[in-house]
């Protein structure tokens, strides 16, 4: 120990666990069996030693039916969180050609070894000493091939099509370009702050960055979408290449600054955090990265701030009461002062935003709303904050973020804290795959209570503390929205 279970029919993390000693192997088999079975129909698990701060390089493969086999350089793709990749890079940062070249031909000749022809990539795990191990062989393209697409200026759809009728792969080892740096990021319907728990709901707003040169998005969905517990929360791929790797680095942030999604939690600004990191700016790559840095990338949320309050009421204000056309700011009726005819020159304001309440009074308005800009001035300085309306909320850009503003019922607000007292909530939309405790039953601090299915991947309800069972709202089998109580326990 510690040792990794993996499905034989695995990917993308699922039927996976880390187990760190022999009391957490049952539970952790089990569950891993159950994902197993359920994504890919096969239950059988591997197990093999967890090495511990290794980078996961990966190589790209092509093979015809001619016998021919190349690789097409590598991809480190070491920042993963729940054994998912988050951000994959080409090439891998630090590798001298002499360790490109083991790996490549080693990728290559376990290829040739098994007759493969079409694109695949070989995975492999490399310690800090330089030393790499087979892990797996993906037989397919993978979502990251867009980073080995601009680094190569290959088409390998392209090439799936032309091998795929015979045809002989178009180039030879030697001939294989390497053009600059490319990053990657997956944009996952999810929340990073509890664990990384798929998200579902609607995309009330979703605007992608623009495309150009070195700027690629690669996306399934448009704004107005349902994104459902049945299918893997990711949204899109954002893809960066530079002339070097610190030039795809700020093209990316730039391209992540640009995007806007509400309606549902993403984990779009821990991607920001990631690539802003220097750590990350320095290459200093491994499997650990997340866990290392996690108080930096996944920060406890701090008050907001007074000034981000004034700025929300004034942006929710002039969305609210704003009749003239966005490209006619001159017109009297787009004023935000407090002139309105027969109603009082002052408004109150309750408004929410990332879990914190706010009342607010607002009388003159000292701002303006400027198509989708929101231009304050205060102590002299003039800024402009992005500022989307969507249905009865207000999106708006704040210390980099896009914040969610929207109001609410301050009676109802402390009814519904009063409402489910010691009750556990479904954390997302799902099934129940397992209900392993009854009413009347006394549980331990951090019990199995209920196991939740969602986007193919179990999630373990347990006991927050000793109690007991008080009641149970849901049995196996059963489709769950989130917030819906499950189990009601009471303190012993």
């Amino acid at each position: 120990y510690p040792v990794l279970l993996k499905a034989t029919a695995g990917g993308g993390g699922k039927g996976m666990k880390v187990v760190e000693d022999v009391s957490q192997l049952a539970e952790a088999l089990a569950s891993a069996q159950r994902e197993a079975q359920s994504s890919f129909g096969d239950s059988r698990m591997l197990v093999e030693k967890y090495l511990l701060k290794p980078r996961h390089v990966e190589i790209q493969v092509f093979a015809d039916q001619h016998g021919n086999c190349l690789y097409l350089n590598e991809r480190d793709c070491s920042i993963q969180r729940r054994h998912q990749k988050v951000v994959e890079e080409a090439p891998a940062p630090g590798l001298s050609p002499e360790l490109r070249r083991a790996m490549g031909e080693a990728a290559v000749r376990s290829a040739q070894a098994i007759g493969y022809v079409g694109a695949g990539t070989v995975e492999f795990l490399l310690d800090a000493r330089g030393e790499f191990f087979f892990m797996e062989m993906n037989t397919r393209l993978q979502v990251e091939h867009p980073v080995t697409e601009a680094i190569t200026g290959l088409d390998l759809v392209a090439w799936q099509i032309r091998v795929a009728r015979g045809e002989a792969l178009p180039m030879t080892q030697d001939q294989v370009p390497l053009i600059g740096h490319a990053i990657e990021v997956r944009l996952y319907a999810e929340d990073p702050a509890n664990d990384f728990l798929p998200a579902t709901g609607r995309l009330e707003l979703y605007r992608e960055s623009t495309h150009g040169a070195g700027r690629r998005v690669d996306s399934g969905v448009e704004e107005g979408d349902e994104i459902s517990p049945f299918y893997d929360p990711m949204l899109g791929k954002l893809i960066a290449w530079g002339e070097d790797r610190e030039q795809a680095r700020l093209r990316l942030l730039s391209m992540l600054d640009e995007f806007a999604i509400g309606g549902l939690k993403t984990n779009i600004n821990f991607l920001r955090r990631i690539i802003g990191h220097p750590a990350f700016a320095a290459a200093e790559l491994d499997t650990g990265f997340i866990p290392r840095y996690q108080e930096q990338l996944l920060p406890t949320p701090a008050p907001l701030s007074d000034e981000f309050w004034q700025s929300a009421a004034q942006a929710f204000a002039l969305s609210q009461h704003r009749v003239a056309r966005a490209d006619d700011p001159s017109s009297p009726w787009a004023s935000g002062n407090g002139l309105r005819a027969g109603l009082p020159a002052q408004v109150t304001l309750h408004l929410s935003c990332e879990g914190q309440d706010e009342a607010l009074t607002l009388g003159s308005i000292e701002a303006q709303l400027r198509g989708e800009h929101l231009l304050t001035e205060r102590d002299g300085v003039r800024r402009q904050h992005r500022a989307i309306r969507r249905g009865d909320a207000v999106y708006l850009q704040w210390d980099g973020e896009l914040r969610r503003v929207e109001t609410y019922d301050p009676i109802s607000a402390v009814e519904a804290s009063h409402s489910h007292q010691g009750g556990l909530t479904a954390p997302m939309n799902g099934s129940i795959v397992r209900v392993l405790v009854e009413v009347g039953q006394t549980v331990e601090a951090g019990a199995q209570l209920v196991v939740l299915e969602a986007m193919k991947m179990e999630h373990s309800i347990r006991a927050p503390h000793a109690g007991v069972i008080k009641a149970l709202y849901c049995q196996e089998g059963e489709m769950v929205s989130e917030g819906s109580a499950l189990v009601e326990l009471e303190e012993a």
